[in-house]
């Protein structure tokens, strides 16, 4: 435990800034599972409004500084990557 009061001001600033950026993290994931889910299902529409959702929350995660920006972006690629080839699967199953 530290003793000089700035460095406890720091554990306590810190401690907070922990919570809020867990909290942001697992509002994150929670999203991009429920668009996998969605994209199991084969829902485009219902995809389509997943994907601007995860987009929008991995733009706030990354500007937050709660990720890396370049993981953010990866992260998009892979999402964008996983709704573009259900609309392939789609067409292969309409031929």
């Amino acid at each position: 435990m530290p003793n000089i009061k700035s460095a406890k001001k720091r554990v306590a600033i810190a401690e907070s800034r922990r919570l809020k950026n867990a909290a942001v993290k697992s509002e994150m994931k929670t999203q991009l599972k429920k668009f996998s889910a969605t994209v199991v299902e084969g829902d485009k529409e219902a995809a389509q409004a997943q994907l601007n959702e995860s987009i929008s929350l991995l733009d706030k995660s990354a500007s937050k500084g709660v990720i890396h920006k370049n993981m953010a972006a990866r992260k998009k690629a892979a999402i964008y990557r996983a709704f573009n080839n259900m609309e392939v699967a789609e067409e292969a199953v309409a031929e």
